[in-house]
């Protein structure tokens, strides 16, 4: 404050109103005072705010799914273990609540801003019909939304960030892939159908299947865990026309899977090939070992949690992609028996 107090030939009290958008100082003043501080390179800290009581140097995150199935999830792990990278490093809290369902998460938010705990938030498992852009545009609270928006959502959210992950295209490289080794009747065993990605995947399944004619590809949704994962790999196992491949949309139901089908009697992957969406060590210990899309989870979240600190630093919102996730060929896939010698 005293290098732009000085640049811009005003007191350190005038700095401070114009900073902060107090009234206080002409608006040529303010103008004056804030290109000062842009050359400067200025940006607000969040921690310096909060030792003033104008900010709670913290962010939010809840997650609204039953904590059963959240506590077997590696993914939401190794997220928050990319969060808190970045929030330590910039000497923010972070606040984790688990809730039941959606109203209960924006039943949380406004009890934050009521409340002033939290200067913004985290926004997971974007809805096909998601009500929370439009409550944080309402209560002016700055928030990342961790996965795209669904599309149907095209309205400007002024303080909504988003990092974005391309479902439709890591579902379209699989089917490819298992196209390629002769699997024609795929099945995607899915999670919660209200989630925007699951929806997104399951349209891309759809939209190849349509493409290659596959007749029998088709999605079974289910709460992610490893008991629905494994009921609905028998299910169809058990059926008059068992899939020769399956998809999972996480590596716990991918490996319950695995399992269950052997206790069927099904050989992985001679009758039946098994890919996992998430990698982890879960798809190394599985036997066999488990064929999976791989992504920086830990990346994925350090970049959620810097974009928010940009927002919180005054900067504007957009959209980061992220990169699309590979696939990592291990034992649990091979070619349909159509196809063997």
């Amino acid at each position: 404050m005293k290098d732009i107090a000085q640049r811009a030939g005003v007191s350190e009290s005038a700095v401070s109103f114009a900073l902060n958008d107090r009234p206080g100082v002409s608006e040529v003043t303010r103008d004056r005072i804030r290109r000062v501080a842009e050359q400067l390179g200025w940006r607000p800290s969040t921690a310096a705010r909060a030792l003033s009581g104008e900010g709670s140097a913290t962010v939010g995150l809840v997650v609204a799914r039953p904590a059963a199935t959240l506590g077997v999830d590696s993914f939401f792990l190794q997220l928050i273990s990319g969060i808190q990278e970045v929030l330590a490093d910039r000497q923010l809290g972070l606040l984790f609540q688990v809730v039941e369902d959606v109203m209960a998460e924006c039943a949380v938010y406004r009890r934050w801003w009521a409340e002033h705990r939290v200067d913004g938030v985290l926004v997971v498992d974007p809805r096909t019909d998601d009500p929370r852009p439009a409550l944080l545009d309402e209560l002016g609270l700055p928030g990342v939304v961790i996965g795209a928006l669904p599309g149907s959502d095209t309205g400007a959210h002024p303080g909504l960030s988003q990092v974005r992950v391309d479902d439709a295209g890591a579902m379209a490289s699989i089917v490819e892939r298992l196209h390629e080794l002769g699997h024609r009747r795929i099945v995607h065993i899915a999670g919660l159908p209200s989630l925007a990605h699951t929806d997104r995947r399951i349209r891309s399944l759809r939209a190849e299947a349509d493409r290659r004619g596959l007749v029998e590809a088709r999605s079974v949704t289910t709460d992610y865990s490893d008991t629905e994962g494994a009921a609905a790999t028998r299910g169809l196992l058990e059926g008059d026309s068992p899939p020769t491949a399956l998809i999972y949309d996480n590596d716990v139901m991918a490996a319950a899977g695995a399992a269950g089908a052997a206790a069927l009697g099904f050989s992985v992957p001679r009758d039946v090939s098994v890919v996992s969406w998430e990698d982890s060590a879960l798809c190394r210990l599985a036997v066999p070992w488990l064929t999976a899309l791989s992504r920086d989870t830990i990346a994925f979240g350090r970049t959620a949690a810097q974009e928010l600190a940009a927002l919180l630093d005054g900067g504007p919102a957009r959209t980061v992609q992220m990169p699309l996730p590979g696939l990592i060929e291990r034992q649990s896939t091979a070619a349909a028996r159509a196809l063997r010698a």
